[in-house]
């Protein structure tokens, strides 16, 4: 089946880099749309170029702080970024409720930087169903670094591992971490351990644990 010429049309701007043809895009991802599947499978083939950054950890861990600091170290290396804010949904719109984006106000007005809020809408793993064809999106508007921060509600957040080069998982001392150190799930999908707010007390516990778990694991499988 031939493209049409709207169809072009909206490739073109989007490895234009237009945020508003992605937008929408993502928009009508989001809701569902069929129109918005027929237009992924267009675009995929010019996919593959991003590196793809994924942070979680539990809620208050400051993930979108380490996001927000990510982005301006990128930037000064002169690499494009896109970001995927995985907000929870409020419970009356079902819309995103917007706080990581509130955090990352300061790149606003950077081109070379795109921040798209994600609402959940009950989908499991911390993740939008929408975000692995989002990170498409801006993979193909040209964004060479397109890190996703989940919800980060607990253990279970781990699909984010099907989306992400590198795993990036933030704890916090004294914050029950230190015994997430030591049960299954989030903390086997990490390529990085961050250890935040590290001015707090239990910061060299919780480093001792997260070490002692590391050297439970007899081998890692790409080294």
């Amino acid at each position: 089946m031939a493209d049409t010429s709207d169809e072009k049309e909206q490739l073109r701007k989007i490895r234009a880099g237009d945020v508003r043809t992605a937008s929408r895009l993502i928009r009508n991802l989001e809701d569902g749309l069929p129109e918005a599947k027929s237009s992924i499978k267009r675009i995929f083939p010019h996919t593959g170029r991003a590196h793809v950054l994924g942070v979680t950890g539990s809620p208050g861990a400051g993930k979108s702080t380490l996001v927000d600091a990510l982005i301006s170290s990128f930037r000064k290396k002169e690499k494009t970024v896109g970001v995927l804010a995985v907000d929870p949904t409020s419970p009356f719109t079902g819309g995103a409720i917007l706080g990581d984006r509130i955090r990352m106000q300061r790149h606003a007005e950077d081109p070379g930087v795109f921040v798209r809020s994600l609402a959940t809408r009950g989908a499991l793993g911390g993740l939008a169903k929408a975000v692995g064809d989002a990170v498409h999106v801006m993979d193909v508007m040209g964004k060479e670094i397109i890190m996703v921060e989940t919800v980060g509600t607990g253990q279970q957040e781990v699909e984010i591992i099907n989306h992400s080069h590198t795993v990036v998982v933030v704890l916090v001392p004294g914050m029950g971490d230190e015994i997430q150190a030591i049960k299954a799930g989030i903390m086997e999908i990490a390529d990085i351990f961050v250890i935040n707010k590290a001015d707090r007390d239990g910061t060299a516990q919780l480093m001792s644990e997260l070490t002692a778990m590391l050297n439970m694991v007899p081998e890692f499988p790409g080294g």
